[in-house]
């Protein structure tokens, strides 16, 4: 008996089983990123209760003006700690999820131990490394015998706080790296191997191909973790310090990321909800172009063929 086809019947079904996630991402994606919009087009202090409409005003005080070098210089920290946080995790992630993977003894406690970083919070993540680092105390400098003040000095703290960022999200994507190394098909690395391909000639030329789609997957979810979810760490362990060196980094702490400056000019001393809200707008143009152009550029490297 010949299978019908699933077809809807009525244009209103389609709605009706879309509806739970069209709800959801109004309520909490595109309504809140239009009321942030319209913000941006006002001077609104939060604790004053004020408000008035001055247009575009904010989003141009962004890049002229007083203001301009401190959000430009946290614009600049921002892209290099997206791009740090992302190149390492993917391949720190890909290499242990490499080895977890072997038929060794004893692996199934040693992908354990690789990801249960991700079960903890970012404010625990980051309170470890606040006594793991800290300059008197900690673990660190006792058991290198440095004497580095990692919290103080500008450079060591912005290389700590990318690593701690690391750190906490590797788990997640050994996760993914290990579930894909396990599905991948078996024949073209038995036919590379009868080839007479070496061991990293089959990694990058058959294995690293065929993860492609993972790895796709994985540049967008660290992307993300990267400009929202480091958030924690950064309010933990520097509070977007210490103030780095001049010209170009003494307007702003070294490891103010943009999301963090949203927080500390919407909520901080100026309250200054209509600024804090034209640098969301900003944060999301920047996510916008990332994800454009990842999808238009990257999309095209990605192989789903086994």
């Amino acid at each position: 008996m010949k299978e019908k086809n699933a077809v809807f019947t009525s244009r209103i079904v389609p709605y009706i089983y879309l509806s739970p996630t069209l709800i959801i991402l109004i309520v909490f994606l595109f309504y809140p990123a239009w009321k942030s919009i319209i913000l941006s087009m006002y001077r609104s202090n939060l604790f004053l209760g004020t408000r008035k409409f001055i247009g575009l005003e904010n989003l141009k005080s962004l890049f002229t003006g007083p203001l301009a070098p401190g959000f430009l210089q946290v614009l600049a920290q921002t892209v290099i700690f997206s791009i740090l946080v992302v190149a390492l995790s993917l391949f720190i992630s890909l290499f242990l999820a490499v080895q977890a993977s072997k038929d060794i003894r004893g692996a199934r406690i040693y992908r354990v131990l690789l990801i249960w970083p991700f079960a903890l919070s970012p404010a625990i993540a980051a309170t470890i490394a606040l006594f793991m680092f800290n300059p008197e105390v900690g673990i660190v400098n006792a058991l290198t015998g440095l004497s580095i003040r990692w919290l103080d000095s500008p450079v060591p703290t912005f290389f700590l706080t990318v690593g701690i960022a690391v750190w906490k999200n590797l788990g997640y994507s050994i996760v993914f790296y290990l579930a894909a190394l396990q599905s991948l098909p078996k024949s073209p690395l038995e036919a590379a191997n009868i080839d007479g391909a070496t061991m990293m000639q089959r990694f990058w030329l058959v294995t690293y191909p065929l993860l492609s789609p993972t790895t796709f997957f994985l540049l967008f979810t660290n992307l993300i973790y990267s400009f929202f979810d480091s958030f924690a760490i950064i309010d933990m362990l520097t509070r977007g310090g210490p103030v780095g060196p001049g010209p170009l980094l003494d307007n702003e702490g070294i490891t103010t990321t943009l999301m963090y400056k949203v927080y500390l000019d919407g909520f901080g001393g100026s309250s200054n909800m209509g600024f804090a809200a034209a640098e969301g707008v900003v944060l999301m143009v920047l996510v916008g172009i990332a994800a454009l152009f990842q999808f238009r550029f990257l999309a095209k490297r990605v192989h789903y063929e086994g």
